[in-house]
């Protein structure tokens, strides 16, 4: 799969619904005409592709996402997979993890829901924090069999930045390329030295949380960025914002899609990260990862 040439934002929700669990319908991101109006704003700024890592479980709507992708002018790359406790549907407790891997194998071959829309990318499949369930074991097993299946990339979720070590070696074990694989929202770790061990594993990792400061600063962000990228480690960084609630969206009073190139890029560049380190960030990694 080649990607548009531009910028790529890897870690999205066009739609997805995990109001139940939560209990709060602020997670149900359902507002199809300001979604449209974001992306088409992203888009007069030279982003090209949305990674939507919205798998089975999560309220993915494949028709949905497909008007978005049309009135915004936007490629969307569409996931497969399965997310983490407590968000899991029932066939991830009933099935195999053959079973498991043969629906996402049949969506990546064949498509999505009925449709002819097939996923690119397996994610994101997630842990818990400072925890893998048995079950979440069980999803990244069968992502791995369907990975080495299809040669499909991963894309995960660590929650709050922890186990994402734990996740490599999973992964690893499983006979699965790490040069194929995103560990996600590194940035909530705030722990540069556990990054940098990631990195070194062969993995690529996402600061996919950005502008989310209620739960790391942008400060520590620009650090821990600031370091990966002196030692020369910018091709294995991508990013993105991981918008998932309505209270998100610049309509609703959020920040909106375009915070990370409207303000943290530009806070970044001030402050030591060079632009050939940017281009490899939202441009160049994102392309190496999909080839």
């Amino acid at each position: 799969m080649r990607l548009k040439e531009g910028i790529t934002y890897i870690h999205e929700h066009i739609t997805i619904d995990l109001s139940g669990a939560k209990k709060d319908l602020d997670c149900r991101l359902d507002t199809m005409r300001e979604t449209t109006k974001e992306l088409k704003e992203l888009k007069e700024r030279g982003v090209s592709n949305i990674v939507d890592v919205t798998n089975r479980g999560m309220g993915r709507n494949v028709e949905y996402a497909i008007k978005v992708q049309e009135e915004a002018g936007i490629n969307i790359i569409f996931s497969t997979g399965y997310y983490k406790e407590p968000f899991l549907p029932r066939e991830v407790y009933n099935l195999s993890e053959k079973e498991l891997a043969d629906i996402m194998i049949k969506e990546i071959t064949e498509g999505i829901d009925g449709t002819e829309v097939k996923a690119d990318i397996i994610g994101e499949i997630g842990t818990s924090k400072d925890t893998i369930t048995t079950i979440e074991e069980k999803v990244f097993i069968a992502a791995s069999i369907a990975h080495i299946e299809t040669g499909r990339p991963i894309i995960t979720h660590t929650t709050l930045g922890t186990s994402g070590l734990e996740q490599i070696e999973l992964l690893k074990s499983h006979g699965v390329d790490l040069n194929k694989v995103i560990i996600g929202h590194v940035d909530l770790s705030e722990d540069i030295d556990y990054i940098l061990r990631m990195i070194e594993q062969g993995v690529y990792v996402a600061f996919d949380t950005i502008g989310k400061t209620n739960y790391v600063p942008e400060e520590k962000r620009l650090e821990m960025l600031r370091e990966i990228c002196k030692r020369g480690l910018s091709n294995r960084v991508l990013m993105s914002m991981d918008i998932t609630r309505k209270s998100h969206l610049k309509s609703r009073g959020g920040l909106g899609y375009s915070y990370l190139l409207d303000h943290f890029i530009p806070y970044i560049n001030e402050n030591g990260i060079t632009q050939r380190d940017i281009d490899n960030m939202l441009r160049k990694n994102a392309v190496k990862f999909f080839e």
